[in-house]
């Protein structure tokens, strides 16, 4: 068995670093496509005055209030949605909050977080990442889009850094033991869950799940 151990783990090591590079390169596309949003809207910016001007200049005001008002939900679509101090946890945190509002699920987070960590912001990322990505894929489940949600606070606790994400779930929560297993149909090997739960480990945290009725909840605690 010690063999079969030592032979497997550098495997599992390589399946989960592959999986790490993929979610990388899926946070990166999602935070790409939120700032080109941003450039894009401010390329235009020189063309919507000069629309606004033109409907002043023939005192087109009822114009004027109709053009600004689809300005402003234009902009709010691609404004920054959180501002937690910490570059880093921004730009996971907005990329993959405007994922989840943009595929009908209802989000309410909350973040404060020192500008500077001794986490790895890659590893930061990995954890805030698998986390957000697996409530979107249990609200997804839901056949009622008006029963999905998520629910993001972080903060300092007791000399720590709190991370905690509830979402609705669907069905059973899968069990081993005391642990919980990935519902992913196309793996089902919880390599997210296992990233989680390495990394804590890695600067002595603790990772606490609860599976309620109707609900799924994590908390992360990595010491500051």
């Amino acid at each position: 068995m010690g063999i079969f151990s030592w032979l497997l783990t550098p495997i599992i090591d390589r399946r989960i670093a592959q999986f790490q590079n993929g979610l990388m390169a899926t946070h990166i596309a999602e935070v790409e496509h939120i700032y080109n949003q941003m450039r894009g809207w401010r390329h235009d910016y020189h063309n919507h005055m000069q629309k606004l001007k033109a409907h002043l200049h023939l005192k087109q005001y009822g114009d004027i209030d109709t053009y600004l008002t689809a300005l402003a939900d234009d902009l709010a679509q691609v404004d920054v949605i959180i501002k937690t101090g910490n570059v880093t946890v921004d730009a996971i945190l907005n990329s993959k909050v405007s994922v989840a509002r943009a595929k009908g699920i209802n989000v309410n987070a909350k973040a404060i977080v020192p500008t500077k960590l001794n986490v790895a912001e890659i590893d930061l990322c990995v954890i805030i990442g698998n986390l957000l990505d697996n409530a979107v894929e249990a609200c997804l489940r839901l056949t009622d889009p008006a029963r999905r949600f998520i629910r993001v606070y972080i903060d300092i606790l007791k000399g720590q850094l709190y991370i905690s994400v509830s979402n609705a779930r669907a069905g059973e929560v899968k069990r081993s033991g005391v642990s919980f297993l990935s519902t992913k149909e196309e793996t089902g090997h919880g390599f997210g869950l296992m990233r989680i739960d390495r990394l804590a480990d890695k600067y002595g945290g603790f990772v606490n799940r609860q599976a309620e009725e109707g609900v799924f909840a994590t908390e992360v605690m990595l010491p500051l």
